[in-house]
């Protein structure tokens, strides 16, 4: 009787893990040849000949390593030679054996690799010494570059002329292309591309036309989720290699009329198991594994189907799901949901980078600290894997669940070194099945969406799969979770609604994690709006806050409420979960003693609010700015909230195409507070990150005391006070463009008098052209000469007089001036409200009265070339980019919390004074070289003149000694000082008589 293949996938492990280490084609040749046939269930000797002889075509005699008639050759290497010579070897064989003894096949191998040969399907040779190519290369034509892109062949390729390599590693995943010698009928399988974005592209045309047809919403999504499982299942040994592919070609019409009875037949089988299939089921059927996990339990509506529909599922079919990453999977997937999506796929994917940037600090790291400590101790490994265990994990904004599913893996990565570590101290495991402990349902999420919903659990049960082969591999015993008992809860709601607890218990957590959605105030639709004030009712000023902000409340709500510590744990304040301190007894009611050889038992869960750790990636808005006094101050006064670890600005980044720029941090925090806190810092926020310890992490994500810079109506150092510009509040009426100023003057020459040089923040950066009517001191009897002028005043009236706002329509009895007027009747510093987070200064100036400011940008009247020159230094920068708000990415300088919140130098001598003065004047003088260069020009990163970037650096210089006898050497030194100098002067603010201002 054939072996099954189940029979033949344990086989194979065990024979991979046999012959790892050999190496030698005469010493072990033919042994290695005996043992892989008898993988098969088939005696060697039986079938196949060793060491045939033949005579070659140049009358020579020769010896074939292996000849099985009519079926294979095979042709065996030392470890390391050349393959491409064995094959032409084994050609060279061919006029020697007769007509009805050719085989096949030929395979070639070196105990290490493998390559088969189909030879009803190869074509003739190519050019000498090209390989096969390997999957999704196109042949290259003379001249052309290799393909960089293509996989190794350890990860096994297969050629479009009937070739596959692997390594031994994978035989297990490469038994199926052997099942001549078992007598199967050798079966086209069309291996393209990995699944990748063409994949999604398939699956969406399939989505389309069902949806087109009248097939929608719930079914649609839970019945597209079940075909992606089974495309799954046939490429990774859940089912058998195209067993999902064969039966739709072989069991369904051409015309795709009865496709949707038998995969509602074929959801049925996967739901029920074998005992209680029908007696007659059709053997193809039958042959399918009982699958279960809730997956196909729900009966859906029969769909419909034609030839075209039929053909996009098998097109799906012909891709190979091996290579697909569970992490990718679901955000490829989910927009496959929407067309508009389609066309720019994994725009919002969740990088595997990015996610364990989050993950290490918050658990991963201590973990991995701790089995490096251990893991030459049998006792502590069997404690430490017990724990590791019974750890749960709640992402409450879960998407496509990648985060779960990296999460998954990493700790199964962990799992596979404890017991490699276990056996290796002689621990010995009967059955794998038995000291695999880790499952998927320790795995939680809550999802705003249905089809991501349910994309998260079927992303967990492919990437378990994955790892229980890697698992199989590695200890030689095959093992697969089937019918599938557990699975991730994954809850579809509102996160922001959902009681938390109800998708898992307080005291059964253990972290918290995910990347909630990135909305600013702007963007939120009236729905979440209304989370928001649900949430932050009676929290003033929260309507400014991004809807990220939530689940930091949310999370932090769920930190404080009461619990119960559950089996006597205990965590130390500060401590990691690698430190919980379980009881003695041992638990797991589904784990009995006689089941494991070790008779390990899991301890009882390790949660409780009070030992929850959480991390969030969030946009930089919610550490920066208006956002920080609102939220934070909330947290740290309402709920104790520390902060453990944060990773400063980066940006956001992945390998789709088109993803949009967004400045991100991740802050990991929890209910108590740790010693062990750090800062990842960015030299550049594209960059890589570099660990700093910290004392303390404030809201700002500096290593300072956890102050909250409020908004300040009045500066705390004695300067000068800074006003918003000249407000028009006209419709446009009074402003004027070059050409139309041109045109005013040609014809009204009386008004150029009346017209002003008029700059906002994107006219003094870019140098652009614009103009202003500024008739505060032009005569009725003027404006009567001016008719043109008055027919703009007239429309500035009627713009005012329709508006919503009471006080705008008060201001049309003033049609002739600006709504809002706060021009300096002499020279004034301008700084533009708005700059490009490019660059590494602000560009401000001085500029005359006759310049008319926009309220898009501040000034400061009366200041001095010693003020300016404090605050164009890096100094003064490095406060604006850590408290300013932001629009989109771009600094946002604000007066009430930038400007009036700077702690200027307390007491600088004359002498300082005048330095800063004269480095300041050298910034000034050094753009003037460049007259026909804009701002936007001059302080561009890339194209800023080596002059002005000296007179910066010696500004800088002097500035920093103003400050503190030595210069300061990195961005987050410069914060810390700025935050002590901001609380001592605070601290004063009201107890010391105004010093005088420095003139």
């Amino acid at each position: 009787m054939a072996l099954s293949w189940n029979e033949i996938k344990i086989r194979a492990i065990e024979f991979s893990k046999e012959w790892e280490n050999d190496f030698n084609e005469h010493a072990e040749a033919k042994s290695f040849m005996d043992a892989f046939f008898n993988v098969f269930g088939i005696a060697r000797r039986r079938v196949a000949t060793f060491e045939q002889t033949v005579k070659k075509e140049d009358g020579r005699q020769g010896f074939i390593d292996l000849l099985w008639k009519g079926v294979i050759l095979i042709e065996f290497k030392s470890r390391g030679k050349n393959l491409d010579k064995a094959h032409t070897q084994a050609k060279d064989y061919f006029p020697g054996i007769k007509d009805g003894d050719l085989p096949k096949y030929i395979l070639v191998c070196d105990f290490e690799r493998f390559r088969l040969y189909d030879l009803e399907e190869e074509q003739p040779p190519r050019r000498s010494g090209t390989p096969p190519l390997k999957v999704g290369e196109q042949e290259k034509k003379d001249g052309e570059q290799e393909n960089k892109n293509s996989p190794p062949a350890k990860e096994g390729w297969r050629d479009s002329d009937g070739v596959v390599e692997f390594n031994l590693s994978d035989l297990v995943q490469n038994v199926q292309h052997f099942g001549y010698l078992l007598g199967y009928q050798k079966k086209v399988y069309q291996e393209q591309d990995p699944a990748n974005i063409k994949a999604a592209e398939l699956m969406g045309k399939l989505h389309d036309r069902l949806e087109e047809i009248g097939y929608r919403e719930h079914p649609l999504e839970v019945y597209l989720v079940r075909i992606l499982f089974c495309l799954f299942a046939e490429d990774t040994t859940i089912f058998n290699k195209q067993q999902f592919q064969d039966f739709i070609e072989q069991r369904t019409c051409e015309d795709g009329s009865d496709l949707a009875a038998k995969l509602q037949e074929l959801f049925q089988v996967l739901n029920t198991s074998k005992e209680n299939r029908f007696k007659n089921l059709d053997e193809q059927l039958a042959d399918f594994p009982y699958v279960n996990g809730k997956l196909f339990e729900e009966i859906l509506p029969t769909a419909s189907f034609d030839s075209k529909m039929r053909q996009s599922l098998l097109d799906c079919c012909y891709l190979d799901w091996s290579k697909i990453s569970p992490a990718i999977f679901g955000s490829m997937f989910q927009s496959v949901m929407n067309p508009k999506e389609r066309r720019n796929l994994g725009a919002h994917y969740t990088s595997e980078t990015n996610i364990l940037k989050l993950i290490k600090p918050l658990f991963l790291d201590d973990l991995w600290k701790e089995f490096e400590n251990i893991k030459d101790n049998r006792h502590k490994l069997q404690d430490f894997h017990q724990r590791l265990s019974k750890l749960k994990f709640l992402d409450p904004a879960c998407g496509c669940g990648n985060f779960l599913v990296i999460t998954y893996r990493e700790l199964r990565l962990l799992e596979v070194a404890i017991l490699k570590a276990l056996r290796k101290s002689g621990q010995a495991f009967l059955n794998v099945s038995d000291i695999i402990w880790l499952d998927v349902d320790m795995m939680c999420g809550i999802e705003f969406e249905e089809f991501p919903a349910r994309i998260a659990e079927v992303a967990m049960w492919l990437i378990d799969h994955q790892m229980n082969m890697q698992i199989s591999n590695e200890f030689g015993n095959y093992f697969v979770r089937l019918p599938l008992k557990k699975s991730a809860k994954i809850v579809h709601g509102n996160a922001l609604q959902i009681d938390w607890e109800t998708v898992v218990a307080k005291d059964e957590l253990s972290f918290i994690l995910g990347n909630p959605p990135f909305l600013g105030k702007k963007e939120q639709n009236p729905q979440q709006k209304a989370d928001m004030e649900r949430l932050f009712a009676n929290v003033k000023g929260s309507g400014v806050l991004d809807y990220v902000t939530a689940w930091y409340l949310k999370a932090a709500q769920f930190l404080s409420e009461p619990f119960a510590v559950a089996n006597g744990l205990s965590l130390k304040e500060g401590n990691s979960v690698s430190q919980f301190q379980p009881p003695a007894t041992a638990g797991g009611s589904d784990r009995k003693e006689e089941n494991s050889v070790s008779q390990l038992q899991p301890p009882a869960t390790a949660g409780g609010s009070d030992r929850i750790k959480v991390a969030f990636v969030s946009t930089n808005s919610i550490s920066q700015g208006e956002q920080v006094g609102i939220l934070w101050n909330l947290l740290f006064s309402q709920y104790n909230i520390k902060i453990h670890f944060a990773h400063r600005t980066f940006r956001w980044n992945n390998e789709a195409k088109g993803n949009a720029a967004v400045h991100c941090v991740i802050i990991g925090f929890a209910s108590y507070d740790t010693a062990n806190k750090t800062i990842y810092e960015y030299e550049n926020i594209k960059g890589e990150a570099h660990e700093v310890k910290a004392t303390n992490i404030n809201p700002y994500l500096v290593d300072s005391k956890d102050l909250i810079i409020s908004s300040r109506n009045k500066p705390i150092s004695n300067v000068e006070n800074i006003v918003f510009g000249n407000m028009p509040n006209d419709g446009g009426h009074l402003l004027l463009s070059e050409e139309e100023k041109t045109e005013l003057l040609q014809k009204e020459p009386n008004a150029e008098r009346f017209i002003r040089k008029f700059l906002g923040s994107e006219e003094y950066i870019n140098n652009k052209s614009r103009y202003c009517l500024w008739l505060k001191d032009a005569s009725p009897s003027e404006l009567r000469t001016m008719p043109i002028v008055l027919e703009r005043v007239e429309n500035v009236r009627k713009h005012r007089n329709e508006s919503s706002r009471e006080a705008t329509r008060k201001l049309a009895n003033y049609p002739t001036l600006f709504g809002e007027i706060r021009q300096p009747n002499q020279s004034y510093v301008l700084i533009p409200s708005v700059s490009s987070e490019r660059r590494k200064f602000v560009p401000m100036g001085f500029m005359p009265k006759e310049v008319i400011a926009s309220n898009l940008c501040l000034m400061i009247p009366n200041a001095t070339l010693y003020l300016f020159g404090v605050l164009t230094s890096t100094m003064h920068m490095t406060w604006m980019r850590q408290v300013c708000g932001r629009l989109e990415s771009r600094y946002r300088y604000s007066n009430n919390l930038v400007y009036n919140n700077y702690p200027f130098p307390e007491n600088p001598t004359e002498k300082q004074i005048k330095t800063i003065e004269t480095a300041a004047q050298r910034v000034l003088d050094a753009r003037l070289e460049f007259p026909n260069s804009s701002l936007a020009d001059l302080y561009d990163p890339l194209t800023m003149p080596p002059v002005l970037v000296r007179a910066h650096n010696d500004l800088d210089k002097f500035v920093d000694l103003a400050y503190r006898p030595q210069v300061f050497t990195s961005e987050a030194n410069r914060m810390v000082f700025l935050f002590e100098l901001y609380e001592k002067y605070t601290a004063n603010l009201f107890t010391e008589p105004k010093k005088k201002k420095i003139k």
